[in-house]
């Protein structure tokens, strides 16, 4: 059956936490939200229009736009280029309807912007290999996502949920806002011109099925040869193709795939003699070692939560707008 290496990378995806604010403005108007560690903002505009900054870039926002900041960096909200910041968001006096859930309003006497802003926790080992890819901010033009049809329907559901607080309502807002996010990170995946990384090597109709086969399979045992073979080239002309797509040669790759589906599983509690088997290493500390090399820090450390292991994707810098 063909394997589609994406979904086993977004089905890691998972948010831990969230909180959402409806916020009702009236131009002009400015907030600031603060950086969040480990954290992703959204936003999505449901009346009007608003301005996003962060890092250097500055986009409008227009009525169904989403927009992901996904680094957990602080940004500005405001309604036009020249409106004086009121504040933080989290300590501008709002209603608070719940837990997690408030409504804040901004009085300006203008046009009005209406928006839902969510804050929510990221599972960072799970989450590394696509977060790394992404620009400061991802914006999914409303026009397409209500062509798709899945934005107003989800955030139909999560504001229905978040607004009535019914029981089990956090475990039903976490599953939405996973299904959010991973539909806006699809789009852009979607129509992203990535650069050298594991997404460009993914979309090559030759070392494509490869990728695929690793990521299935990181434990198996990968050499040069092999991989060249299941991609029917020639190891020399392999190995230049591949590291011409990904930025690294192949066998790095494979090792860096293997350190991170190891993180994904440290942070869910496995054992470290479970994953040196698994991986196909001799002893748990040829397996450690080999983790420390890739990631910088032990495998012990990330099971006991003490540390976060980092993706192998590529970061991007620059604004981008989905499909």
């Amino acid at each position: 059956m063909p394997v589609d290496p994406l979904a086993g990378v977004l089905a890691d995806l998972r948010m831990r936490g969230t909180f959402y604010c409806r916020t009702e403005a009236t131009a002009p108007w400015g907030m600031e939200m603060p950086a969040f560690d480990g954290c992703l903002s959204v936003h999505v505009v449901t009346d009007g229009s608003c301005r996003l900054e962060v890092d250097g870039a500055d986009c409008e926002l227009q009525v169904g736009d989403l927009a992901l900041v996904p680094h957990g960096r602080g940004h500005l909200l405001r309604s036009d280029p020249g409106a004086r910041i009121l504040g933080r968001a989290d300590l501008l006096p709002q209603d608070h309807l719940g837990e997690h859930y408030s409504v804040l309003r901004l009085d300006g006497g203008g046009a009005r912007t209406a928006m839902v802003c969510g804050v929510l926790e990221i599972d960072r080992p799970g989450a590394a290999h696509v977060l790394d890819l992404l620009p400061p901010v991802v914006v999914v033009g409303g026009r397409d996502a209500a062509r798709a049809g899945w934005l107003p329907v989800v955030l139909g559901l999560l504001t229905d949920e978040v607004r009535h607080g019914r029981p089990g309502s956090e475990a039903v807002v976490t599953r939405l806002a996973d299904v959010l996010v991973i539909q806006a990170i699809r789009a852009w995946l979607d129509g992203a011109s990535a650069g050298p990384g594991w997404l460009r090597a993914l979309r090559d109709p030759q070392i494509g099925p490869v990728v695929a086969r690793v990521h299935r399979d990181p434990g198996d045992g990968w050499t040069l040869e092999r991989l060249a073979r299941e991609a029917r080239m020639s190891r020399s002309t392999f190995a230049a193709r591949f590291a011409e797509l990904a930025g690294e040669p192949a066998v790095r790759y494979v090792t860096r795939w293997r350190m991170h589906r190891a993180g994904v599983a440290l942070a869910r509690g496995a054992r470290v003699g479970e994953l040196a088997r698994q991986f196909g290493y001799e002893s748990e500390a040829a397996f450690a070692r080999a983790y420390k090399r890739v990631v910088g820090t032990t495998p012990g450390a990330v099971r006991a939560g003490s540390a976060v292991p980092t993706g192998p994707g590529t970061a991007a810098d620059a604004v981008s707008r989905g499909p």
